[in-house]
């Protein structure tokens, strides 16, 4: 299945605004960051299992065990903070 993978603050501008994957059917969330973090490089230092990451899917945050469908839109963005 393909799903549209985007990223905010921070992440975007380590990642870019976002891309397309392809992972088998029945992923969860946590297994399509594990994918990404298997990439090296960049995904693997932005999307570290050590750093705090949150995550929506279709634009409603989630945990790591939400399971995706074909065209989710699954973002990643660091926690956010206000003062």
């Amino acid at each position: 299945m393909k799903i549209q993978v985007r990223y905010f603050a921070s992440l975007r501008e380590a990642l870019g605004p976002g891309e397309t994957i392809e992972l088998p059917a029945g992923t969860t969330v946590g297994v399509a960051r594990d994918a990404l973090i298997g990439r090296g490089g960049a995904h693997a230092a932005a999307l570290a299992r050590g750093r705090a990451v949150r995550s929506a899917l279709n634009q409603a945050l989630c945990d790591e065990s939400a399971a995706l469908a074909e065209g989710a839109e699954l973002a990643f963005f660091p926690p956010v903070t206000g003062g």
